[in-house]
């Protein structure tokens, strides 16, 4: 497991995108966990999103949710370098 978790709702826009592909070749360090549900009901049908160690993080469509995905991701990373 990594050291940075992003926790995706698998009925959330946001897997129109492989995320789990593209974040997992980008960042070795993070582990992409599908969920069935992250309990945010409601939440994955207004906009994309998931959850990076905890802190939701949207985006209006996949890709600006996944840009947004990358930056949290760099931050969690810079705590440990």
């Amino acid at each position: 497991m990594g050291i940075v978790v992003v926790e995706v709702c698998d009925g959330n826009a946001i897997t129109t995108i492989n995320i789990e592909e593209i974040i997992e070749k980008e960042f070795p360090e993070v582990a992409v966990l599908m969920n069935e549900c992250l309990s945010f009901c409601g939440l994955c049908r207004v906009k994309p999103y998931a959850l990076v160690n905890n802190r939701r993080i949207f985006g209006n469509t996949p890709e600006a949710c996944l840009d947004k995905i990358r930056e949290a991701i760099k931050e969690e990373l810079a705590v440990y370098q």
